[in-house]
């Protein structure tokens, strides 16, 4: 009879531990982080305190300000996210292989793409992959890519130009620019428009944020 000895460290660190330390860096406070990972306090603070204790290292400073990230502990927390994703993507990759477009879409789309893109998208999604969790989340393009090299969307509808090396990029179509005015204003409506006649004109534009705002200045 062969004898099987499994040896369990009791020192080893685990997923669920890194996404409390994930947590605490985004929300800055044991609480709401405990909050958002649906468990107690206590529970998230224990275990954080193990896995410093395991790593030797405090990834937290606390303070009467509030917790904020140690220097050894900054690198310590980037490294989980990744690990969090690498994780995430296995899990994902074992319900694709059921079939395609299976399991949850983490997807973000700007404002002014979103009440175009998403009223036909969402239903068409929903009938060709009835086993696909799509989730939406709408923001900013800064904001967006921030959270897609943070691994916390999977893709982004936003506009281009997108200066980023560590994300694809795929064209997906092109819209272009129209000018519309009243209809007492000296534009000329129905007919290309030069640049020497919108120079000195008042325009209407989205908040600082918004790149449809910055696309029209660049006009």
């Amino acid at each position: 009879m062969m004898t099987i000895l499994v040896v369990y460290s009791a020192n080893a660190m685990t997923l669920r531990q890194l996404r409390y330390l994930v947590a605490i860096a985004d929300h800055g406070h044991f609480g709401r982080a405990a909050a958002a990972c649906h468990v107690s306090q206590p529970t998230l603070s224990t275990q954080v305190r193990k896995l410093e204790e395991t790593l030797g290292v405090a990834v937290f400073e606390r303070s009467n300000r509030g917790v904020h990230l140690s220097a050894a502990g900054a690198p310590i927390v980037a490294r989980a996210r990744r690990v969090l994703a690498e994780a995430e993507g296995i899990t994902e990759m074992a319900r694709r292989a059921t079939g395609p477009l299976t399991g949850s879409l983490a997807l973000g789309v700007i404002p002014t793409l979103g009440a175009y893109v998403l009223p036909w998208l969402v239903p068409a999604l929903a009938a060709g992959y009835p086993e696909l969790a799509l989730v939406v989340h709408e923001d900013l393009t800064d904001a967006l890519l921030d959270r897609l090299t943070g691994h916390h969307i999977d893709a982004a509808l936003v506009a281009l130009p997108v200066d980023a090396d560590d994300l694809w990029v795929d064209p997906l179509f092109d819209e272009p620019f129209f000018f519309v005015s009243p209809p007492e204003g000296d534009g000329a409506v129905g007919a290309p428009v030069g640049r020497a006649e919108l120079a000195a004109a008042p325009l209407l534009l989205l908040t600082d944020g918004h790149c449809l705002r910055d696309q029209a200045l660049a006009v």
